[in-house]
C-alpha cells in the first residue's frame, strides 16, 4: 500500500482513434515494471474497454459502486476493483452505457478519496467528450496527458482545446504525439504542429512502435510494455514511456523531446 497520496493522471484526447487507451495501458505496464501500485480508472462511459482489452473478468463496475453508495450498501473499495497483475488494478467502466447519464462528477471525488491512499498512481482513461465526469477529472488531476496524432482534424481540435485550457488557466497538461497510431500519416513535423496548435509537443511516441499484430496482444490480454520481446526490440519507444512515467513520479526532469 502506498504511504503517500497517489499521483492522479488523466489521459485524454480531443478525438477518438488516436491510441489513448493503448497509451494508458503502456504507461501502466512501465509503472508495474517499477513496482508501482497502479489503478486504471476507466471513465469512458460510452465505449470503455480497458477490462475487455486486458481479458479481465469482473462482476462490479463504476455503476455498481455508484448504486451501492446511493443505497448505503458500499463497504470496501477493493470489492469494485479487478486485478490484472500484482501491481495493476482496474475499476471498469459501465457494462451498460445506458446508465451513464445517471453518474455525475461527484462520484469521481468519492472514488479518488477512497483510492488515493491505496495506490501510487491513478491513471484515468476518459473519452474525448466533455461530459460532467470528464470535466471533474480535469479539475481533480495532478497532471493531464493529451494524446494526439498527425492528422489535420485532430490538430485543429487540439488547437481549439489549447485555447480552452488557457481560458481555464490550466497549466498542468502535456501533449503526447503518437506517431505509431498511423505511421503512414507524417504530414507535419514537431515544428509544424507547434505552430498549428500553439503549444509544444512534450513527448513523441515513434512511428516504429506501430504493432502490425496488435490484435494478437489484445486477444491475449497483454500489455505491450510488459512483453519481454517488445522491451528488447522497441528501446526508443520504451525510453519515451519511461520518461513520461519518470516525469509523472517526479523522479527526474529529462528532455521530453527525445
Amino acid at each position: 500500500m502506498a504511504l503517500n497520496k497517489a499521483k492522479t493522471i488523466l489521459v485524454t484526447s480531443v478525438s477518438g482513434g488516436v491510441g489513448k487507451t493503448t497509451t494508458v495501458l503502456n504507461l501502466a505496464g512501465i509503472l508495474s515494471n517499477l513496482g508501482k501500485k497502479t489503478l486504471i480508472l476507466d471513465l469512458d462511459f460510452s465505449s470503455g474497454d480497458i477490462a475487455a482489452m486486458l481479458n479481465i473478468k469482473y462482476d462490479k463496475d463504476i455503476y455498481s459502486l455508484y448504486e451501492d453508495l446511493n443505497n448505503k450498501k458500499f463497504t470496501n473499495f477493493e470489492d469494485y476493483v479487478a486485478k490484472y497483475d500484482e501491481n495493476i488494478s482496474v475499476l471498469p467502466s459501465l457494462k451498460d452505457p445506458r446508465f451513464a447519464h445517471k453518474i455525475g462528477g461527484k462520484i469521481l471525488e468519492v472514488i479518488l478519496y477512497k483510492a488515493r491512499l491505496k495506490y501510487d498512481v491513478i491513471l484515468m482513461d476518459s473519452s474525448h467528450v466533455l461530459t460532467n465526469v470528464n470535466l471533474f477529472a480535469l479539475d481533480y488531476s495532478d497532471e493531464i496527458l493529451y494524446i494526439i496524432n498527425n492528422s489535420s482534424m485532430n490538430l485543429k481540435n487540439m488547437k481549439t482545446f489549447v485555447s480552452i485550457l488557457n481560458n481555464m488557466e490550466k497549466t498542468n497538461y502535456k501533449i503526447i504525439l503518437n506517431n505509431s497510431n498511423d505511421r503512414n500519416k507524417d504530414y507535419y513535423d514537431k515544428f509544424d504542429i507547434k505552430n498549428i496548435i500553439n503549444k509544444n509537443i512534450n513527448y513523441v511516441i515513434p512511428s516504429n512502435f506501430y504493432q502490425k499484430n496488435i490484435d494478437k496482444y489484445i486477444i491475449e490480454g497483454k500489455i505491450l510494455t510488459l512483453d519481454k520481446n517488445i522491451l528488447k526490440k522497441q528501446k526508443r519507444a520504451i525510453k519515451i514511456f519511461n520518461l513520461i512515467v519518470s516525469d509523472i513520479l517526479e523522479e527526474s526532469k529529462g528532455d521530453k523531446n527525445v
